[in-house]
This record gives structure tokens, sequence and C-alpha cells, in this order.
């Protein structure tokens, strides 16, 4: 999918399955017609969904019309690129839809969209550095983690600060919660043959499928930085981390729990993937590989399939029964720098300094 002018630096699903976004070094989000798109791309494969929301960094995000093509409106806010993007989680939207999107920026703030409007809702300030992470849990909180050392939990209902959480020695890179999966996949679940037909039914089933995820336990959340470390927390309950995690000889730059929350996957610097019990912290085993900084890791839906992309141009995937080597991916002719797994578990997106963005059938 070529269309980005400037390096792509992150890919995200979103909930319903029917978008991604791909945030770029030129500033911008904008929505393709796959079926379109497809057609003339050898390489590449029909899309189970029709849409693609594409979004770049910069300071501005555009919407595109997905059945037309047009572009449909810009949102503009951020002073400088936009380093990442999440989406509502399904069953916090209003309508059973996905249509609020969080955007953090180098510009320090984190700025709430209407993606349909293009009206921004509000704006969360206090962070003093560049803004790195942003994540929408499923309890009403968004979470920002900065350059600044700290992570904020904000509320989304009315942009208001909760808790600031202080741990960490140098820059917070990355975050992930142990509810990732249930929120992203709003509605949609490989073990199930329909599809809700209404946005109410929808709303209903994503938040059944969030509970069942949760468990009857407060949201977990890892974060990743470069003072080498991984920190766990329970946010909902306490400003300190629950444990320090330490093995990696260079900064991390990306985390994931596995779907199934058995599993904390860490990329980083020093060309490794470290795994980790998520519900201790203790550190599993290494996979190694890459020849080059890994820099994001993605789940497969059923936690069997892990996969890194790095500065080698590769994109590798893992199988976690054996922590081994499965497949390479070779085709990008520069830096990986972003790799995300369909909610449905059949497609590969990735993204890199080539300015192409790339679909892999699973």
């Amino acid at each position: 999918l070529d269309g980005h002018k400037g390096w792509v630096l992150c890919v995200v699903w979103s909930p319903d399955a029917e978008l991604l976004a791909s945030g770029s070094m030129d500033s911008t989000v904008c929505s393709l017609d796959l079926a379109l798109t497809l057609e003339n791309m050898s390489r590449c494969f029909l899309a189970l969904q029709d849409t693609v929301l594409i979004t770049l960094p910069c300071p501005q995000v555009i919407i595109w019309d997905p059945r037309e093509g047009s572009r449909r409106t810009h949102l503009k806010g951020h002073k400088k690129w936009i380093s990442s993007i999440c989406w509502e989680p399904l069953h916090r939207s209003r309508s059973g839809q996905s249509e609020r999107l969080a955007s953090g920026s180098e510009d320090c703030k984190v700025r709430i969209w209407h993606a349909r409007t293009g009206r921004c809702e509000f704006v969360l300030s206090g962070h003093t550095k560049a803004i790195t992470c942003v994540r929408w849990g499923g309890e009403g909180m968004i979470y920002s983690s900065s350059q600044d050392r700290t992570i904020k939990v904000w509320s989304d209902a009315d942009g208001s600060q909760v808790r600031s959480l202080q741990g960490h020695g140098h820059w917070v890179n990355t975050m992930a919660l142990s509810t990732d999966y249930a929120l992203r996949c709003g509605v949609f679940d490989i073990r199930r043959k329909t599809a809700p037909s209404t946005p109410g039914e929808s709303k209903l089933l994503a938040m059944e499928m969030y509970n069942v995820a949760k468990r009857d336990r407060p949201e977990k959340l890892v974060s990743g930085s470069d003072d080498f470390t991984l920190q766990l927390w329970e946010p909902a309950t306490s400003e300190k981390p629950l444990c320090r995690m330490t093995g990696h000889q260079q900064l991390v730059n990306m985390v994931a729990f596995s779907p199934d929350q058995q599993f904390i996957a860490s990329a980083s610097f020093d060309r490794s993937v470290r795994l980790w019990h998520a519900s201790s912290g203790n550190f599993i085993t290494t996979l190694r590989g890459h020849v080059a900084a890994v820099y994001q890791v993605a789940w497969s839906a059923d936690s069997r399939l892990l996969l890194s992309s790095s500065k080698d141009s590769t994109v590798k995937v893992w199988e976690m029964r054996t922590r081994k080597l499965k497949v390479d991916l070779p085709g990008h002719a520069d830096e990986v720098y972003a790799v995300d797994w369909s909610p449905d578990g059949t497609k590969v997106a990735s993204g890199g300094k080539d300015r192409a963005l790339k679909l892999w059938q699973n």
C-alpha cells in the first residue's frame, strides 16, 4: 500500500477490524478502500474487511471516505508529529462503532478526536516532554507515556488526570495492557461464526468479551523504557510498580501481553525479543535471530505465534510451542518500524523506512 510520503512508524487495527491506522512522519491519517488498492498488488491478498484507515503523524490527521476514496476532513491541532495513536474500546463507545481515537504527539499533548466528525473533544495536557505511547483502557482510563519519565492516567469522560505513575529512570517508550486483545477486538472472536447485526449488539458483546478477559481483576499495565527495564503496574489500585523486570542490554522499544494473558513479549535495541510471565514478571527465555535492533512485536489471536520487526529489514514469526523461529518475512527494502496482526488473525501489516505498508496472509 503506497501513499505515505514519510517513514511509516506505527500500524494499528481498529476494534471492529474494519480500519487500519498507520502513523508516519508525513503526519496525516487517511483511509483507503482495500478492494481497490489490492487489485494491482500481486504480492498482496484479498482482505476480509473492506476499508483501511491510514494515519500519518504530523500536525494533522486526514480522514478519507473509504467508499469513494475522497478526503472527508482533517484533524488539526497538534503542533508536531504524531507519535502514537489508539482507538477507543468498542464497549466504551457511545454508538457501538469505532468513533473516537486518541493521538499522542511530540508537542507533549494527547488529543481525543471524533474520527467521523473531525472534532477534537478535549486535550490532555500535563506531560513536559514528548508523548511516546497512548493506550485506551477498558475501565474509562487513558494512559500516556512520555520522555518526561512518567505515565499519566486520564479519565476518558472529561480528560481530567487521575494519577501519575513514576518509577523509570529514563524515557518511557512503550506500554501495553493485559486486556489489550479484548479491547482491540471489540466484537470479533475467532471462535464465532457470525457477527452482531446491530451496533447495540456489538457494544454488548464487546463488554461481555472485555469482562471475560478482565477476569474480575484490575487491568495490568507493563511499560518499557530507555533505562533497559520493564515495569509491571496495576494502575487502578496503586501508583507503585508491582515489579521491575531486568535483563535487556539496551533500551526497550515495545512490550505486548499475549491475548491469553500468559506472557509478555519485549523488543529491544539489543537485537533480542524476551518473554516474561505476565502474572509475576519472571523471565522465561530470549528469542534471538535478528541482526539489528528489534522495533516492535505483535501476537497472533491464539497466542501461538509472535511477530517481530527490525532494523535488519525483516519481519520474523516465532512459534511459542518451541520458542524458535518459524518463518522469515522478507520484502521490505529498509528498516521495518511497525508490525501488527489483524484481530481476526488472518493478516499481518508491516511498515517501515521504505514508505511501504505491506500486508501478509497468514
